[in-house]
């Protein structure tokens, strides 16, 4: 495995990241993996030298949190690890229960320290922004955290640029904590990021870690068509896939990638990281899992180098998309 800096920070992250939203129980969604079936992904990953997992409060209604913090535990040491968790989607439906007001932020944060199992989460993300509470109010309660050693750097997820921006000019200029990294919508079917969150992560020095990172299946090659719903559990019960991707030019990408893949002896995943990874900005993909051959393949893609050409090849039939993921 290979390592780099989330960002301007000092913390070492592998090149992949697990993402644990398909760990928890298969009540929240079917295609989730429940503790046992859990268990041989997170042995696998720490065995290969990640050190880097994802997850949120929202997955599995706090499941998916018991089940990683078990699990790393268990497996991993945990001064290595870089444990990352979310907040702002409902809990419940009742008041209080998500968004980003300052109350919410502390008691959620609270609440996956106890599922989690640790004293302090390394990376805490706020999962989206949150139209409702100002964003300094937010941003004071997510440095509230910092000082009192709940959580050690910040992070955020899918944002429009501008408000992004917005956020890190406030941390500066009320010396709050300052968000580190971007958790984006992020992959070859999907490059709407590249016009403006992607250079302002690297003009500010965020760690990118993209989620969705092969378009929900699409780029790992195991779908027949862009309407297939039956080539995987998820693929036939993910509604937000369908929203997500549905122009029919994303299957000229695919098309692509499969092109190149078969030329260089490499599975369709194994390129389509291998792209992302070689961007200025990204840090770590967020692989999700149910599979230990999903894994394997996410683990070769950091070894895989991709020529000038095969690039191009792989960017040139993509084709402008409406905002999605936001």
């Amino acid at each position: 495995m290979k390592y780099a800096n989330l960002g301007h920070t000092g913390l070492k992250v592998s090149r992949i990241c697990l993402g644990c939203m398909s760990y928890g129980t298969p009540a929240w969604r079917p295609w989730v993996l429940d503790e046992a079936a859990s268990q041989p992904f997170f042995q696998r990953a720490v065995e290969a030298g990640i050190n880097f997992f994802d997850t949120a409060n929202m997955y599995s209604l706090g499941v998916s949190e018991e089940v990683t913090g078990r699990a790393l535990r268990k497996y991993a040491r945990m001064e290595e690890v870089v444990l990352a968790t979310k907040v702002y989607f409902p809990m419940t439906e009742g008041p209080n229960m998500g968004g980003l007001s300052r109350k919410n932020v502390v008691q959620a944060c609270e609440a996956s320290l106890k599922r989690l199992g640790v004293e302090t989460i390394d990376l805490y993300q706020i999962h989206r922004m949150d139209p409702e509470t100002p964003l300094e109010e937010t941003l004071a309660a997510l440095d509230q955290l910092v000082r009192q050693g709940k959580v050690r750097y910040l992070g955020a997820s899918s944002s429009a640029a501008w408000r992004f921006a917005k956020a890190l000019s406030l941390s500066e200029r009320n010396g709050w904590a300052r968000f580190v990294s971007m958790q984006n919508h992020y992959n070859l079917v999907y490059r709407e990021e590249e016009r403006e969150m992607m250079p302002l992560c690297e003009a500010e020095g965020i760690g990118v870690i993209p989620w969705s990172p092969l378009a929900r299946g699409l780029l790992a090659g195991t779908r027949k068509s862009l309407d297939d719903k039956q080539a995987t559990a998820r693929a036939g019960s993910d509604a937000f896939a369908s929203a997500l991707y549905d122009n029919p030019h994303d299957w000229d990408v695919v098309e692509a990638v499969k092109k190149v893949a078969s030329a260089r002896g490499n599975t369709p995943a194994e390129v389509s990281l291998a792209w992302l990874l070689s961007k200025p900005a990204v840090v770590a993909p967020i692989i999700g899992a149910t599979k230990l051959e999903h894994l394997d393949a996410a683990i070769r893609s950091v070894d895989v180098t991709l020529t000038a050409d095969e690039v191009k090849a792989l960017e040139a039939p993509y084709q402008p998309h409406a905002v999605r993921g936001m």
